[in-house]
């Protein structure tokens, strides 16, 4: 009996052991993170954020193709185009005033509701101020309408009015909406939205479709929107400029050797060097381009393309291009606005661009260059430090990184379109251009 359990109990640990031996026993990984256990199965969890727009829909613009897409293969240094009206409409005048004579008013030293007020004084109209109106004025209207006299008074206290027939009610406020309807032509719309971009006016709703532009105002901003359309409709050019900026990062440690660029090229490529306070702004020939530019530079560094795009003004006028809002990806200098004012002309008997260029930052100016340049020039701007960009007080870049910003500047000649056999938007170069300047 002995001997049996013996051997039963041998046979159990023998089954035993090869239970074990076979039998792989597997653990989860467990990882704990403040105290709290994230395995496959957990949910994550964020810590919340404040309501505000995502930087990719902030930077989301219909605009943004055709601004920053350069086509280098088919530029042309001169197109034409046919001059169209351009008009602007205000909104939110509400309904028609009553059919009222108005005879032998004056007024002095009242607000524009004082003066509306006893102007409307006798009739089932009254006046509304919906805003603060503290600017005094004084007048004399010999005769006119109702709607003409209120139009006046209104202008010439800086307010807008609004009439709704519903409850007789004129309606005062500092600021409008307007609408302008722009031409079809892409060149002069853009040259109208940098221009009001330059005047600093914002908050345009612009619908690509019907080709209008929408936005708010006082009377200032009214002037100086009125001024552009009237400055652009007698305009017998747009100027605009196509650029590549570029971050260069030199192969070895030693900065780049512009003075390369006079054998490489010739020195007759190279028309002039104008230096700014951070800089140098070279003016070049048409055989100095994008393509054979980033060729030299490959020679000695290598060239990452950090922003590309277009941006026009009217001929005198003052626009610039945010560096960011075509950049490839967020770099230290996406916050670098190019500004530039610029004109075609007689410069002491020769036709020239006669143009500014600013280079400027959220924490001010960085450098600027004045440069005439004939048609068919290009602009290489050279030597501003990286370093210029960044703000920690280490860095891994290169003491001798530059940013390289190669400007190619345009003319669209607005032309009339009654009087001129013209194709719109029809591209100038070779003889044809030169019978252009020529006439």
């Amino acid at each position: 009996m002995q001997k049996f359990l013996t051997g039963i109990m041998v046979a159990v640990l023998c089954a035993a052991c090869q239970n074990t031996n076979n039998t792989v026993q597997s653990y989860d990984t467990v990882t704990v993170v403040e105290n709290m256990v994230v395995d496959e199965r957990s949910v994550p969890i964020f810590p919340k954020k404040a309501a505000l727009t995502t930087d990719t829909a902030q930077r989301f613009s219909v605009e943004l193709p055709m601004r920053c897409t350069v086509d280098w293969d088919n530029q042309s240094v001169v197109s034409v185009v046919a001059a169209e009206k351009i008009e602007m409409v205000r909104l939110g005048v509400g309904d028609a005033l009553p059919d009222l004579a108005v005879d032998k008013y004056k007024f002095k030293d009242v607000t524009v509701a004082a003066a509306l007020n006893k102007l409307l004084d006798g009739t089932d109209v009254s006046v509304v101020a919906d805003e603060q109106l503290v600017e005094k004025i004084s007048g004399d209207v010999a005769s006119g309408t109702l709607s003409d006299t209120v139009e006046l008074i209104s202008k010439m206290g800086r307010a807008y009015y609004s009439y709704d027939a519903s409850v007789a009610e004129i309606h005062l406020k500092h600021r409008a909406k307007w609408m302008i309807k722009m031409p079809k032509d892409q060149a002069i719309i853009m040259a109208l939205l940098d221009a009001m971009h330059g005047a600093d006016v914002r908050n345009l709703l612009v619908n690509w479709s019907d080709k209008t532009v929408v936005f708010e105002g006082d009377w200032q901003t009214e002037r100086e929107v009125s001024r552009i359309i009237a400055d652009i409709a007698s305009k017998k050019y747009i100027l605009a400029w196509d650029m590549d900026v570029y971050r260069v990062y030199p192969k070895t440690d030693n900065p780049i050797v512009w003075m390369n660029l006079l054998p490489a090229f010739g020195k007759h490529n190279v028309k002039m060097s104008v230096p700014g306070v951070v800089g140098r702004a070279l003016v070049v020939g048409p055989e100095i381009n994008t393509k054979t530019l980033q060729e030299f530079l490959s020679t000695q560094s290598n060239v990452v393309l950090i922003s590309q795009g277009t941006f026009s003004i009217p001929n005198g006028w003052q626009s610039r291009f945010d560096i960011g809002q075509c950049s490839k990806e967020d770099r230290l200098e996406t916050d670098l606005v190019v500004g530039a004012t610029g004109r075609y002309g007689d410069y002491g008997g020769y036709q020239k661009i006669d143009a500014k260029i600013v280079l400027t930052t959220k924490y001010g100016e960085l450098t600027s260059f004045n440069i005439p340049s004939s048609v068919g020039d290009n602009y290489v701007i050279i030597g501003i430090p990286t370093h210029s960009f960044v703000t920690t007080p280490e860095t891994l870049i290169s003491p001798f990184a530059e940013l390289v910003v190669f400007m190619s500047p345009r003319i669209v000649s607005v032309v009339d379109a009654e009087t001129t056999d013209t194709t719109s938007n029809v591209g100038l170069s070779g003889a044809a251009l030169r019978e252009f300047l020529n006439n």
